[in-house]
């Protein structure tokens, strides 16, 4: 199945409105933009998220990307982010986005 620009530029609208301090997962992204896996939002922070903050985009289990893993566990500490033993603790951290339940 062929990604729109228009779910292109939803996903991305969505990790804009990610604020300093908090994270979401890429299920959260996915299900908040109606896409049908995180996969897809993975592709699209791989392709086209340099002017956004991509760091505050987190797998699941809390675990940054191994290529990125300092990078990001550095500026989401920056922020204030909790992070226990190179993992964020999604539950004091994660946004949720209002149009979701």
């Amino acid at each position: 199945m062929t990604t729109s620009e228009e779910q292109i530029e939803h996903v991305r609208d969505l990790v804009a409105r990610i604020p300093a301090g908090a994270v979401v997962t890429y299920g959260d992204i996915a299900a908040a933009a109606g896409l049908s896996t995180p996969r897809t939002v993975g592709w699209i922070m791989r392709t086209d998220s340099a002017d956004l903050p991509w760091h505050r985009v987190i797998g699941a289990a809390g675990r940054p990307a191994a290529h990125l893993a300092q990078r990001q566990l550095r500026l989401l500490a920056e922020e204030g982010v909790p992070i226990r033993d190179g993992r964020v603790d999604l539950r004091a951290a994660r946004f949720r986005f209002p149009e979701l339940p």
